[in-house]
């Protein structure tokens, strides 16, 4: 439907705005007419006006026709006389086409057939033409004869002298003369005339170059093709061909044949019925004006102006299309109604002619000024500078597909800013803002992301409106993996050091234990003394009691321990569900905002203990407090004298302490002569309890410690695991970057010209630096060894690490930092800043050790782009710019919005533009509306502008403004050529070079 739209307002002739420039229009270049010599089948009555209601009811519209006959104008010129008359009114370009047969075979027995397009330009080319062709001859019946017809009609007549008639005779002699093809390149180069005048064709089928196959006749065919500047051709295959897409590319095409060839193809009709009617309706569609200089211009632009197909190619969405502009309520612009291309328009003009006030004020039309612009940059805005001159000023928008159009004030155009741009601006303001040399800038990577964002299929963007939230939601997963196992890692460390620390005690709390022992026996010993005689048995069992004794206090502390532990979950518990659950719960809900689950969906979200934990804890806690109760005991009563509070035969291992104690104070008088004794007795008694205690805690410790060895070998494993997790999680970012990544990449792969300097790179990055000084800042780099004075822990680690921290694997880099860690651990060790005497210092420092080597915060994934190789962070403002444009033109697809850009060769060399931007330039206006202001003849001559918009201004009005002046039109026009060449440096030289390969020079 988009095509049909476009063909209807392509035929409408009542517009009073300025021209738009290039647009698809319909050419039948190949249709013959009643009277042609050969085959003529026009039968019937009224035969002439059958065929002229034949072409003026063509659908599409023919906007340029070309007559074809053998050798004769005779039928161009009538229907020239028919134009004058007052028909064809909808076709504005009627050319002669001369067919002839070269003197080369085909296979099928024919000769190939070539045709001579003439320029009506010229008021005197039917004359011209007759001269030129008076100069070919053909040597026949002993005789030569020229390409006139009274000599044409004479070989007819030699040929066959019982003919007398002369239309019988012209017709066997068109049969019988052939062209030699070497006389007619000779004619043709010797001709100035014709080389402006005359543009080659030949057939490409079997009736053409296509018929010429034997393998002795390669070269002759080739030449035939080279000489042309058109191929008569219908099939896709043949257009790609000679566009140089298929076999042969485009420089071997030119170096073959001397240029890339539009293919065109005609109805060839012989018949009222087939007129304007080709096979397939494959009609031949040129970009241009209707006049012969848009078929030169396709001549030299095959692949964006010429084209056989049912409709012309499709370009940007006709919704996304500004079709022309009102500027209302100014009196200083003298040209308010603007029609615009949907292609690439060129605004061009002197300095201060008002190229970027036209681009401005589009912009505001369609809300497309970013607000900044009036912030940052108001001094360099023309809409800024000039709106004492706005007051009332509106802009009107008329789109295509019967889009809305809204009138937007000039006055106040960054009032909507909170409207959605319809347009996209490229200011110089802003680009030179992305692109400054302060830096990389947070607003270019934000356009990066984005153009990776929209190179995803709709489906796969999982619901997310830009790069951020789907990073987020892909790589949400391995960072917080990465976060935990780094956290994990950080208290493995922590670990490690206090095992470490508590295996260092093993010996000295080995030799506290023999201290202990050896003073329990000293204090036995004393007591033994104290001993009157007959008490032996007493002191035996005095020894049996105390020894139960210390065990039950054992168990006591046990208990009492364990009910304190139970206690402390109790307390853990609570704090879980009155405090960590509820926030966990948020920053759940804050996470996944767009899951759509309502507030009361939340409540099974809550985390809690999986069981009743406060009925179990309860239960151990009674069952603690009561155990220690039950070994505790109750003190008992005074026993009268010689009472026992425990029998002789009682098992002592079931008694609580209550008893025994008191079992062992009644045994303790009863042992001594008098009170003073007792009293020492019982102090001493009362030490070695003490001493006994002391010595048991020691050996649980002992125990404690001991088993530590196999705890820190346990904990390393664990603390490499865990290493090796970390680089897990990361490499898992990595993946997911490029799976991100990867659709642009692909765009890239595929990607020609300077589109293959791009690169988005996604890499680890190793900040050694701050991983070196961070852990210089531990070490005395004053001691003698390896890593004496700064930047030798830096070159250690660029020896070991480096590598496998940037490329490796996880399990690479578990095996470098083992390798480290094995080589230099103990001599960075022994330059610590803390002295090992030192033991509290020293423990801590020897965890931050631990933290550092162990630390990955040095590590870090980033993505970014690569042009020509090198970083887009470290490239010139200028070249940042380029790959702006790369971005934009060249990748963002997604965008079908009109691209309005402000000088996009500032800050570039002339080669740079024409290497870098040209090619751009030309495929984003086959996809979008693009609207450019430049000073470069190169971004408007070789990108083939569709529209040229010329700014100027005239004399100041009262209010200090100058009128301002725009017209229009294309390439294909000569005044806009003559106007190009006239304001933009270059712009002869520009025509030239564009124009090299075509053997005509553009009038």
């Amino acid at each position: 439907m988009e095509n049909n739209n476009a063909l209807e307002e392509s035929t409408d002739f009542t517009t009073t705005s300025l021209s738009s420039g290039a647009n698809w229009l319909r050419w039948e270049p190949h249709v013959h007419g009643p009277g042609t010599v050969l085959n003529n089948q026009f039968k019937g009555s009224d035969i002439f006006e059958k065929y002229l209601v034949a072409l003026e009811n063509n659908t599409p519209t023919l906007r340029a026709i070309g007559i074809t006959d053998y050798y004769s104008t005779d039928v161009y010129e009538a229907v020239i006389q028919a134009k004058k008359e007052g028909r064809l009114n909808s076709c504005e370009l009627i050319f002669p086409n001369i067919e002839m047969r070269l003197d080369t075979g085909t296979v099928s027995g024919a000769w190939v057939n070539i045709h001579l397009l003439v320029s009506p330009e010229d008021p005197n080319h039917l004359e011209e033409l007759r001269r030129f062709l008076s100069r070919i001859s053909f040597d026949a019946h002993d005789d030569s004869f020229h390409c006139t017809k009274d000599d044409i009609i004479r070989l007819g007549k030699k040929t066959d002298s019982s003919i007398t008639e002369d239309r019988q005779a012209q017709e066997i002699g068109s049969i019988q003369f052939k062209v030699s093809k070497r006389q007619l390149v000779d004619e043709y180069s010797r001709s100035a005339w014709a080389k402006a005048n005359i543009l080659i064709a030949v057939a490409g089928g079997d009736d053409g170059s296509g018929g010429v196959r034997d393998a002795a006749d390669t070269t002759l065919r080739q030449e035939i093709e080279k000489f042309a500047d058109i191929i008569f051709a219908s099939s896709p295959a043949q257009r790609d061909f000679w566009l140089g897409k298929k076999s042969l590319t485009p420089d071997q095409i030119e170096a073959r044949y001397g240029a890339l060839k539009p293919c065109m193809h005609g109805s060839d009709a012989h018949t009222h019925a087939t007129v304007g009617i080709p096979t397939l309706n494959r009609y031949t569609w040129i970009k241009g004006s209707p006049q012969f200089d848009s078929l030169r211009q396709a001549c030299i632009e095959p692949e964006g102006r010429a084209f056989v197909g049912e409709f012309p190619p499709l370009g940007a969405s006709t919704s996304q299309v500004i079709q022309h502009v009102s500027i209302n309520g100014i009196n200083w612009c003298e040209t308010p109604k603007i029609d615009l291309n949907a292609g690439l328009v060129a605004i061009i003009g002197a300095r201060g002619s008002g190229k970027t006030a036209l681009a401005e004020i589009i912009a505001a039309g369609c809300d497309a000024i970013p607000s900044e612009s009036f912030t940052d940059m108001r001094d360099k805005s023309f809409l800024n500078r000039a709106r004492p001159e706005l007051i009332g000023a509106t802009v009107s928008i008329n789109w295509g597909s019967g889009r809305q159009n809204e009138d937007r004030s000039l006055y106040s155009q960054n009032d909507a800013s909170d409207k959605y741009p319809m347009a996209r601006y490229l200011s110089q303001q802003f680009v030179d803002n992305l692109c400054s040399s302060d830096g990389l800038t947070d607003k270019l990577l934000k356009e990066v992301e984005r153009i990776i964002f929209n190179a995803h299929d709709v489906n796969e963007r999982e619901g997310n409106i830009d790069f951020a939230g789907l990073l987020e939601l892909k790589a949400s997963r391995p960072r917080a993996t990465r976060e935990a196992e780094e956290t994990s890692l950080q208290e493995l460390c922590d670990s490690i050091g206090l095992e470490l620390e508590k295996i260092k005690l093993i010996d000295e709390t080995k030799a506290k234990i023999a201290i202990k022992e050896a003073t329990i026996k000293q204090y036995n010993d004393d007591r033994s003394k104290l001993v009157i005689r007959g008490s032996e048995a007493r002191i035996l069992r005095l020894g049996e009691l105390t020894t139960a004794a210390d065990k039950v206090r054992g168990y006591v502390r046990f208990y009492s321990q364990r009910e304190q532990s139970l206690l402390n979950i109790q307390g853990d518990v609570k704090n879980f569900r009155v405090n960590k659950a509820p926030e966990e719960l948020r920053g759940l809900k804050q996470k996944h905002t767009q899951s759509g689950l309502k507030d009361n969906d939340w409540s099974p979200f809550v985390v809690d203990f999986k069981g009743d934990v406060d009925k179990l804890v309860t239960e151990h806690l009674t069952k603690a407090q009561q155990d220690a109760k039950d070994w505790k005991g109750i003190v008992p009563s005074v026993l009268p004298p010689n009472s026992i509070h425990i029998p002789d035969n009682a098992d002592l291992s079931r008694q609580t302490l209550a008893l025994l104690e008191a079992e062992i104070a009644r045994i303790t008088v009863l042992v001594s002569a008098d009170t003073n004794t007792t009293q020492r007795f019982t102090a001493i008694t009362g030490k070695i309890t003490q001493e006994q205690t002391a010595c048991n805690i020691l050996k649980e410790n002992l125990t404690n410690y001991e088993a530590g060895i196999e705890r820190v070998k346990m904990l390393r494993e664990q603390r490499d695991e865990c290493y090796g997790r970390v680089f897990e999680a990361v490499l898992q970012e990595e993946t997911i970057l490029k799976d991100l990544y990867f659709p642009i990449m692909t765009k890239l792969s595929g990607a020609s010209g300077t589109l293959q300097k791009m690169a988005f790179s996604i890499k680890r990055t190793v900040n050694l630096d701050k991983w070196a000084a961070d852990g210089e800042q531990l070490f005395d780099l004053r001691e003698k060894s390896n890593f004496k004075g700064k930047g030798t822990l830096k070159q250690q680690a660029e020896e070991v690490l480096l590598s496998a921290w940037e490329k490796g694997s996880a399990h690479d880099v578990l095996v470098a930092m083992q390798k480290f860690q094995n080589e230099n651990a103990s001599e960075l060790l022994k330059m610590s800043k803390v002295p090992r005497a030192d033991k509290a210092n020293f423990r801590t420092w020897a965890m931050q050790f631990a933290k550092w080597l162990y630390s990955t915060n040095h590590i870090q994934i980033v993505y970014g782009i690569d042009y020509d190789g090198v970083d887009l962070r470290k490239l010139s403002p200028g070249t940042r710019g380029i790959v702006l444009l790369l971005l934009y033109l060249g990748l963002d697809n997604e965008d079908d919005r009109p691209l309005i850009i402000d000088q996009p060769e500032e800050n570039l060399d002339p080669k740079s533009i024409y290497d870098e931007l040209v090619g751009l330039f030309i495929e984003a206006k086959q996809k979008r509306q693009v609207i450019m202001v430049t000073h470069n003849a190169n971004l408007v001559v070789n990108t083939d502008a569709d529209q040229i918009i010329i700014a100027s201004t005239g004399e100041r009005l009262p209010s200090g403004m100058p009128v301002i002046t725009y017209m229009s039109g294309g390439l294909d026009e000569a005044h806009i050529r003559k106007e190009v060449c006239g304001i933009l440096e270059g712009g002869e030289k520009a025509f030239i070079k564009r124009a090299h390969r075509l053997r005509v020079p553009l009038r």
